[in-house]
């Protein structure tokens, strides 16, 4: 039952009083990624289809550093400034999840950390 705070340095530091992802009882929570660039810190400017791909290869090093992959991802939390962009976001999306993809909820948003367009956090299995 103990509690492991999962870091890399693969991924954007956090922005505030927060973890990257905790490990406990074989899962993994992954805190929410925007799309900034791991060595810059800064927020990657582009379509929502860029941001969603940035966002979800940054999860992919955290859950990595925690001893497992997007396979393993069991629930899905996303956040769009625009619901107009659902489509776009989707389609990158479904490339990282084309088989058994995880549960999901997709939720509207007036804005989200260095006003970027879609945030991601997941819960996976060790």
């Amino acid at each position: 039952m103990a509690k492991m705070v999962v870091q890399t340095s693969q991924a954007p530091e956090a922005v505030g009083a927060y973890s990257q992802a905790i490990s406990a009882n074989g899962l993994v929570f992954c805190s929410g990624q925007v799309a900034l660039d791991p060595a810059s810190g800064e927020l990657l400017q582009g379509s929502v289809a860029d941001q969603t791909r940035r966002c979800l290869e940054n999860l992919s090093v955290v859950l990595e550093a925690a001893g497992t992959a997007l396979p393993h991802v069991l629930k899905v939390t996303a956040y769009l400034t625009d619901m107009n962009d659902f489509p776009e976001f989707n389609d990158t999306y479904s490339r990282f999840f084309s088989a058994d993809p995880p549960a999901r909820a997709t939720i509207g948003v007036a804005g989200l950390p260095k006003g970027a367009r879609v945030e991601i956090e997941c819960i996976a299995q060790v």
